[in-house]
């Protein structure tokens, strides 16, 4: 029994730790969201400096107030089709942890939505797909009217070793 109730409260726990701020966007018409800690700011897009021998989804650094900070693409990321980006096409600056500490990296999306607060309550597990799907960068479903929001871990987005290869390049 006292397993059972270990198990819940770590349950609890982790529903409450998903509850919060979220910034929502949009890819492929698909709504998605991340917590807004994670957030540093948001830009519009400009000129990206391509980096040889990098995979298809980095697209480059670009230079934000003298600081160089690599840059992907969700939507290739994701393995969605390439659009051409649009006067809404925006740069979200993320902080995520790396090996040397953390890393600013900036993800493009295909329109910055708004903020929601979303409770613990609106937030479901991510269904089973199966052990041949990765989806360990899924926070969770939000619920909401309309439909679902698909909650991000964005320091899960990106394996080690792409980090690692982020953080060399900036």
């Amino acid at each position: 029994m006292k397993r059972v109730v270990e198990t819940m409260d770590q349950a609890v726990k982790a529903m409450g730790e998903r509850e919060g701020k979220y910034l929502t966007f949009t890819l492929a018409e698909e709504e998605y969201g991340i917590g807004i800690l994670k957030i540093k700011e948001i830009i519009g897009m400009m000129p990206i400096t391509p980096v040889p021998r990098t995979p298809q989804f980095v697209k480059g650094v670009i230079n934000l107030r003298g600081k160089v900070i690599p840059v992907i693409d969700l939507r290739l990321r994701f393995g969605l089709k390439a659009e051409e980006y649009t006067d809404r096409t925006c740069i979200i600056v993320v902080e995520i942890p790396g090996e040397s500490g953390n890393v600013m990296i900036g993800i493009v999306v295909d329109t910055v939505s708004e903020v929601l607060n979303i409770k613990a309550d609106d937030i479901e597990d991510s269904p089973a797909f199966g052990s041949r799907l990765e989806t360990d960068y899924i926070l969770g479903m939000a619920k909401m009217e309309g439909g679902v929001k698909i909650l991000l871990d964005i320091d899960r987005i990106l394996k080690s070793e792409e980090i690692n290869l982020l953080e060399s390049t900036s």
